[in-house]
């Protein structure tokens, strides 16, 4: 499993974010919503990176409706997120961290999570990270390591990871929920010369 799966990421996915900084409560930005892939420790805030954290690497997790996201920018650096279904959400391509409860599954559905069952495109197999990582658990036929780079260097991407960024779904957050995209239409139709009506 250790060829499979960094050893922060199970620590990461169980972390709990957002909750107030107890060193620096009182400042502008003590939201704590950063987590250090060198130290594998809890969250911490903007001022504690500055202090504590200045030369290690260092991601920032964000939200949307409730549920923790990362930037898939700083992600695909250090992790194989190929398989992982990607958002848009204030124009940043986004993955959710977990799972996320999902009402009952809508008629048409061609794909699932391999996982939880919640409604993804044709192109991808998890909706999460945390549900890729019970995926490679399970069967084995997936990886979080990069190709050719270590577990704690930010290189270049995986193939996998850039094909899967091609072909990304786009979403837009509006009003702090994701809506589905429009799939675009194969065929448009123009509008024709508009005709009076006859007197």
């Amino acid at each position: 499993m250790q060829q499979l799966v960094q050893p922060w990421l199970e620590k990461l996915l169980s972390t709990e974010f957002f909750s107030v900084c107890r060193t620096h409560g009182d400042a502008a930005r003590s939201e704590r919503n950063m987590f250090c892939l060198d130290c594998n420790d809890e969250a911490f805030c903007f001022y504690c990176r500055s202090s504590r954290h200045k030369e290690h690497k260092v991601i920032q997790i964000r939200r949307s409706s409730y549920h923790d996201v990362v930037r898939v920018s700083e992600i695909e650096k250090v992790l194989d997120i190929g398989g992982v279904q990607t958002y848009v959400i204030n124009s940043a391509k986004v993955l959710f961290l977990n799972e996320r409860p999902q009402p009952k599954s809508g008629k048409g559905v061609s794909r699932i999570c391999e996982t939880c069952g919640r409604n993804l495109l044709d192109t991808f197999r998890f909706c999460s990270l945390g549900c890729k990582l019970v995926g490679i658990k399970r069967n084995g036929n997936a990886s979080f390591m990069l190709e050719g780079v270590s577990s704690t260097t930010r290189g270049v991407m995986s193939s996998s990871t850039t094909r899967t960024r091609r072909r990304g779904m786009m979403m837009d957050e509006e009003e702090q929920h994701i809506y589905p995209a429009t799939p675009p239409s194969s065929t448009r139709r123009r509008k024709g010369v508009p005709h009076r009506a006859p007197n």
